[in-house]
């Protein structure tokens, strides 16, 4: 909702106040503006999601009509921001880089949009691993079933899947952010695409901050009470987030721990064969066991895909955190890899022990185990031309081979090809409400953040989670006459140093 000359300021009440004239809100005229403005006459702000539990406001908020929060990063973390801002009466302009919202989030729900997952909280909770505390002060206020609640609200119907991760009814993410972008523009948002943020972030003497961003038409300056940074990680970087702020921030004394690949693909230096053969095919039913430095197993059964480069696929994907911890303390990580998971090591060395006759080796492996394809093809990968026929004559040897198949993962994959980022923000470097320590006034959100979840849901949860958590911290800060804090803080980057 916007408040200037023109218009009435009072204290929210629930409903957007009719403009008296025909001035647009602070910024309409400047930048991209994401659809036409729309008479706000009567648009209740209690149709905005309110799941879980709601915003928490205080009075001295909502009784502050010129507040103004400018978020930095459209995505998911920066909307749940925006719409939490709006709801407790600021005056919220988005801000970024690309040419449209949502970019990532769309290519999340190509094949599906996993929304969020049905699990029992308490397991839920614990994919976030070491973060599992934090994060889970953040789903106190949006957990998984509010962010049901709260797709509902848009018209948006949910479904759990055979696996428990919950879906969208059409399975896309374009309607779920259309219908929300509708909502954010009629609750007052204004939108400016094709504004990169320049890393400039001063204080002003009102105790507020000063931004610059860089578009096609030159660099603006752009006052704020409130700053939410939603920048992303590093993950798909043609996408928008490309972890540039992480020199800025780390300039301004910010501690920021190295963006790194999380829910990636890792490195193994496969034969000529297998990669021209069966390169993009699946791993069906596998089960993977690696044991790192500490004496930590993972162990899990899932899916996995051979590529021309390594291993990827959810199982991987699962096991990217320790696998890649592992690697960067004590080198290449070696894993195992039982192709028979269902089958006892005593069944498979029993079925390889029957006679084959005039059978093939080939065709006595797949009757007896079922092995075939790139499976089989795996078996092979490591020997010379002498120890594979001789391992076909040794039913125990190559039953222990089958349920314990040695691999070395020698890298993961760059940063820029993995679905998301690990490292980012040190939640130590920020309050229980997400807003940095150094800078009153300034959060982060999303991706951006320190922490980690294997796909299946959880990520876009903890995105949606963190905005709100963050937003609601703007919202509660004590209104402040002038100056800052004690301990004051710096410019994050200097305006006139551009990237």
């Amino acid at each position: 909702m916007w408040f200037r000359v023109g218009w009435k300021c009072r204290v929210w009440t629930g409903q957007f106040p009719a403009p008296s004239g025909s001035s647009d809100p602070p910024g309409a005229s400047s930048g991209v503006r994401m659809g036409r403005r729309r008479r706000l006459a009567g648009a209740r702000l209690d149709s905005g999601p309110m799941s879980c539990s709601a915003p928490h406001f205080s009075a001295a908020v909502l009784a502050d009509s010129r507040l103004r929060a400018v978020v930095i990063g459209a995505g998911p973390a920066g909307l749940m921001a925006a719409e939490t801002l709006l709801a407790g009466g600021a005056a919220v302009q988005v801000y970024d880089a690309m040419p449209s919202v949502g970019r990532k989030f769309l290519l999340a729900g190509k094949g599906g949009l996993n929304l969020t997952h049905a699990e029992p909280p308490a397991s839920f909770r614990a994919r976030y691993g070491e973060r599992s505390a934090e994060v889970g002060r953040w789903l106190d206020r949006l957990d998984a079933q509010g962010l049901r609640d709260w797709a509902a609200e848009l018209g948006i119907q949910t479904f759990v899947g055979s696996s428990g991760k919950v879906f969208p009814a059409e399975m896309k993410a374009a309607p779920l952010l259309r219908a929300w972008l509708h909502r954010l523009r009629m609750q007052g948002a204004v939108f400016h695409m094709r504004q990169r943020w320049t890393g400039a972030l001063q204080p002003t003497s009102g105790a507020g901050w000063q931004l610059e961003f860089s578009g096609p038409d030159g660099v603006r300056t752009v006052q704020a009470d409130r700053v939410l940074l939603a920048l992303g990680g590093a993950s798909w970087p043609q996408l928008g987030s490309d972890g540039a702020w992480q020199a800025w921030l780390d300039e301004a004394g910010v501690p920021v721990a190295p963006l790194v690949s999380a829910n990636c693909g890792f490195e193994v230096r496969w034969s000529a064969f297998l990669r021209e053969r069966h390169a993009g095919q699946p791993l069906k039913a596998v089960r993977l066991r690696h044991r790192d430095g500490q004496g930590q197993l993972f162990e899990r059964t899932g899916e996995a895909v051979v590529s021309d480069y390594g291993l990827e696929g959810g199982l991987i994907y699962a096991a990217s955190a320790p696998l890649r911890r592992d690697i960067a303390a004590r080198g290449p990580a070696q894993v195992e890899l039982d192709l028979l998971p269902q089958r006892s090591l005593e069944e498979v060395t029993a079925a390889l022990a029957r006679g084959r006759g005039s059978r093939s080796w080939t065709n006595h492996l797949r009757e007896q185990t079922g092995l075939a394809g790139v499976k089989a093809a795996l078996l092979r990968e490591g020997l010379d031309a002498a120890a594979w026929p001789a391992l076909q004559t040794q039913p125990a040897a190559l039953a222990r081979r089958i349920k314990a198949l040695p691999l070395c993962l020698e890298a993961p994959r760059p940063v820029a090809e993995a679905i998301s980022s690990a490292g980012g923000v040190r939640l130590e470097g920020l309050d229980a409400s997400l807003q940095l320590r150094s800078h009153p006034g300034v959060a982060c959100a999303g991706e951006m953040l320190d922490w980690e979840a294997p796909t299946g849901g959880y990520l876009l949860t903890a995105c949606f989670a963190s905005g709100r958590v963050a937003a609601e911290g703007l919202l509660n800060r004590e209104v402040r006459s002038a100056g800052l804090d004690s301990g004051a803080a710096g410019p994050i980057c200097p305006p006139n140093r551009l990237p």
